[in-house]
């Protein structure tokens, strides 16, 4: 399975009810378990982004569908990075020409 980092802002809809980010976070949580996405790390932070989520995927059509599912509802903007292992980073660069 694929790393992924998913980094979160608030709308003005999300943070008008931030109180009930715990629950939506649960939810985040089961939708992503729905699409074979699992959450390994989900964290409130501060600076340029409200949340981060810490997934590992299948494929990133999982990831992508995840990412929709969640932004349809109105509470964040999110954006999807692929992370690389350190092993996997070897091998992309043992694949330069």
């Amino acid at each position: 399975m694929a790393t992924y980092i998913m980094l979160g802002n608030f709308t003005d809809q999300g943070i008008r009810n931030a109180k009930d980010a715990p629950e939506r976070a649960k939810a985040f949580k089961a939708a992503a378990e729905k699409l074979g996405v699992a959450v390994r790390g989900s964290y409130a932070v501060q600076g340029q982004y409200d949340v981060v989520q810490i997934v590992e995927a299948p494929d990133e059509l999982a990831v992508t569908a995840l990412v929709l599912s969640i932004s349809s509802l109105g509470h964040l903007r999110w954006q999807s990075l692929r992370a690389f292992t350190a092993a996997e980073w070897t091998t992309i660069l043992q694949k330069m020409p």
